[in-house]
């Protein structure tokens, strides 16, 4: 029985109490997670060390520390020597050239292929007279050798001396053997016959243009894109005038010394990077000596050469009136389509064949038609495979001027 007058509690059983006991330590989860969380918090604090805020934009840019540098030894560049200049011809090698670049102290010359011929190097004299005009410049005039008229733009000796005839010639090799020269005329005349002269014919072949063509100045960037030599041709009096009609602005005996030297500077000024003139028919005109030397003397002046296309029959001192005129001078030995038959041009071209044998140069004459085009360009690959270095007009020119 419980005593009533006991403090409130006094007389109840003591309560248990739990046995005390040391906390157990964390399982590996509860570790993980907290070493988690520590690792997360050094994270934090060095990101936070590394934080710069960008003034500029408000990006916030993370930098963390820059590797250490390595130090990496540079090998001293070697300086630049200067190169062989490089000029690009075409031909016939000598027997002795091998078919490998030929490393030379001089200046090198690298000819090049086209259809039929193979490649060779040659090794020119670099004291000679400069002759062409560099790769992709070749359908562009040099403008210091031209000259401002009232018949229009006119082929100038340049300040310095250098000489359309030399600008504008196709380089040659200089290696001697035989050398044969083609010279196509009556191009831009006929718009289809010129572009299949164009289409067909080697880059050696010289090619002589009519004053009165179309489209001149467009034939000429193409021809001497494809590396063609350009001559003018001058329409001049033949006999039988004027029942046989060379057309307008022709070069007559009946004109005056002015009016001849008006008409020719027409027809020059009709294209440019030509390295001469040629005559259009002329027999008469040509073996005038009062007539033609006043010719001949403005074409010295201005440094062009006059190829005789051999046509006229005639002008046997017309040799020696241009080199006392300063004139490179060229005649043809054979036209080689006087008659439109296949076997008669092909033997023809033997025949310059057998003269470049006996004498070692030969120059044939013919016209841009078809059968011309066809066989001349059949002809001069084979050529070059047996031998024959096909030049360009100006490489078998006699010049009281060039240093050879």
């Amino acid at each position: 029985m419980n005593d009533l007058n006991a403090p409130l509690g006094k007389n109840l059983p003591p309560k248990k109490h739990a046995p005390k006991t040391s906390p157990s330590p964390p399982t590996g989860r509860g570790f993980a997670l907290i070493l988690g969380v520590i690792f997360i918090g050094i994270l934090a604090l060095n990101i936070y060390t590394f934080i710069d805020t960008h003034k500029d934009t408000g990006t916030l840019v993370v930098r963390l520390p820059e590797p250490e540098p390595i130090e990496i030894a540079e090998a001293e560049s070697e300086p630049e020597t200067d190169k062989p200049e490089v000029e690009v011809i075409y031909g016939q090698p000598d027997a002795n050239l091998s078919q490998e670049p030929i490393i030379a102290a001089e200046r090198e010359t690298i000819t090049e292929v086209s259809p039929g011929g193979p490649r060779i190097i040659t090794i020119r004299d670099p004291q000679a007279t400069e002759i062409g005009q560099p790769d992709g410049q070749r359908h562009r005039p040099v403008q210091s050798a031209l000259e401002e008229t009232d018949a229009g733009k006119l082929p100038k000796r340049t300040d310095d001396g250098r000489r359309p005839v030399d600008i504008y010639a196709r380089p040659w090799s200089n290696a001697g053997g035989k050398r044969i020269a083609i010279v196509i005329g009556g191009l831009g005349l006929s718009q289809t016959g010129t572009q299949r002269a164009l289409d067909q014919l080697p880059p050696e072949i010289t090619l002589a243009f009519a004053p009165t063509g179309n489209s001149l100045d467009r034939w000429m960037g193409v021809a001497r894109k494809k590396g063609h030599e350009l001559l003018m041709q001058i329409p001049m009096e033949p006999f039988n005038y004027p029942q046989v009609n060379p057309g307008p602005h022709t070069l007559r005996l009946a004109s005056s010394p002015e009016t001849n030297l008006e008409n020719l500077q027409w027809a020059m000024a009709r294209m440019t990077n030509y390295s001469g003139v040629t005559n259009y028919l002329g027999a008469r005109f040509m073996g005038e000596k009062q007539a033609i030397t006043p010719i001949l003397e403005e074409l010295g002046e201005r440094g062009l050469l006059f190829f005789n296309d051999g046509s006229s029959g005639t002008a046997g001192n017309l040799g020696a009136d241009a080199a006392r005129a300063r004139v490179p001078y060229a005649a043809g030995n054979v036209i080689i389509d006087s008659s439109n038959s296949p076997d008669d041009i092909r033997t023809k071209l033997k025949a310059l064949e057998a003269l470049a044998e006996a004498r070692g140069t030969a120059i044939g004459t013919g016209s841009a038609l078809e059968l011309t085009v066809k066989i001349v360009s059949e002809w001069a690959n084979q050529a070059k495979k047996n031998g024959f270095e096909i030049v360009g007009i100006a490489a078998l020119a006699s010049d009281p001027e060039r240093k050879r």
